[in-house]
């Protein structure tokens, strides 16, 4: 197989910075306006603060994340970081946390919210090596081991903060998480509440909202810079309107990370023509074939339901 460069699109989402700290839950989130709810009923975490209306400034997982790096805006603007090149600006100038996407970053690695997430929790990884960024996904988790076991922890850490911020949105709604709620209430109405990182061991199990993320690569990216896609399976969101939208989020045009590496001839490589596949909803399996619209009205009845699952 030989390294073909990708050819990529605009998948990243507007929102507000968090630290790596408030992430694994190390430091209490500061709190905003956008919770219609007690503390008690809906605690803060994370991603809330992602979602708030005041924006955090970013801060830099390692201090010297910017070494040997500008840390200036250029002269001429971000102009070369558009179109397919579009997710370049938040690799080299995470600092400026370009449009208040980006949750993390390091010398390695960027973290941000999709522009134009497919669901409720779209979070994209993205590799700041020069020697990879421009590589195709496919071949670099088939041929480079060492980035593939360098990628995995960091997409699982990644997965617990998008299943904490499903339960944050609708714990509430659920059945099957309803103990794991009522005694969050309970630990949170005390006087001194336990810190995150040791609230889930008192707490009963409830939903597996783990189970409800999803990662992996497209296999034809539509932008140019090496990225990992880490979102819901609930694909809820305005972004979702058209039937390419779906399909490269639930058909084997995404290999979800857990495949790699691939074997060589792998026919994961060649598609073929997948945008006339059918259309099958994702928590039932209905066929729509190519139905967009019906599908859209069908997804919106799922999601209430997977809601109160």
């Amino acid at each position: 197989m030989t390294s073909k460069g990708p050819v990529i699109r605009a998948d990243d989402a507007p929102d507000e910075a968090i630290t790596g700290e408030e992430i694994m839950g190390d430091v209490a989130p500061q709190t905003s306006a956008d919770s219609d709810m007690p503390a008690t009923q809906k605690p803060r975490n994370a991603f809330a603060e992602l979602m708030s209306k005041s924006k955090p400034s970013v801060k830099a997982v390692n201090e010297n994340t910017n070494k040997g790096r500008p840390s200036s805006r250029p002269a001429s603007g971000f102009k070369n970081f558009n179109g397919r090149n579009g997710l370049g600006i938040y690799m080299q100038y995470p600092e400026r946390n370009p449009e208040g996407r980006v949750i993390e970053y390091d010398d390695e690695f960027v973290v941000i919210q999709d522009k134009y997430p497919k669901a409720s929790v779209h979070l994209l990884l993205l590799p700041r090596d020069p020697n990879l960024t421009f590589e195709h996904p496919l071949v670099t988790l088939s041929n480079n081991p060492a980035f593939l076991a360098k990628i995995k922890p960091r997409v699982d850490r990644l997965k617990l903060l998008a299943a904490r911020e499903l339960r944050r949105r609708y714990g509430s709604s659920s059945t099957s998480d309803a103990p794991y709620q009522r005694a969050l209430e309970d630990v949170m109405g005390r006087p001194d509440p336990p810190p995150l990182e040791e609230r889930d061991s008192l707490l009963p199990q409830g939903r597996d909202w783990s189970r409800e993320i999803i990662s992996g690569v497209h296999t034809h990216p539509s932008m140019n810079h090496l990225h990992i896609h880490v979102l819901s399976r609930d694909m809820h969101s305005p972004w979702l309107n058209k039937k390419n939208h779906y399909l490269s989020f639930n058909t084997s045009f995404l290999v979800g990370l857990e495949e790699f590496p691939l074997e060589e001839g792998s026919p994961r490589f060649h598609l073929g023509d997948w945008l006339s596949w059918d259309m099958k909803c994702w928590r039932c399996e209905k066929n729509f074939r190519n139905k967009f619209r019906a599908l859209q009205q069908h997804l919106d009845e799922e999601f209430e339901e997977w809601k109160k699952e």
